[in-house]
């Protein structure tokens, strides 16, 4: 498949690129050396592979749920500007 000027100002037209003639062909032969690639890819042979999802059979690896204590609220709290009822007090924004 051959990629057409027409397709690219149409793909530029829904990007919202405005561009210059130079940059056509550019794209244009960029454009079709990833639909080559794509081709080449699609048309690899993949008899006798299995499938695979992952880089290793690795399923449901999950942590010990434990309870750990976190830092102490007067730990966090020592660098504030300026707090009230132990949190954080922040300026209004509206």
């Amino acid at each position: 498949m051959q990629v057409s000027s027409e397709e690219i100002l149409h793909i530029a037209n829904l990007a919202n690129l405005n561009l210059k003639e130079e940059e056509i062909e550019k794209y244009k032969k960029d454009l079709q050396d990833i639909l080559n690639f794509a081709n080449i890819v699609n048309n690899a042979d993949v008899k006798g592979l299995t499938e695979t999802i992952g880089a290793n059979e690795a399923c449901n690896v999950f942590r010990k749920d434990e309870i750990v204590e976190s830092s102490k609220r007067e730990e966090l709290l020592q660098n504030a500007e300026e707090q009230q009822g132990g949190m954080f007090k922040i300026p209004k924004v509206i």
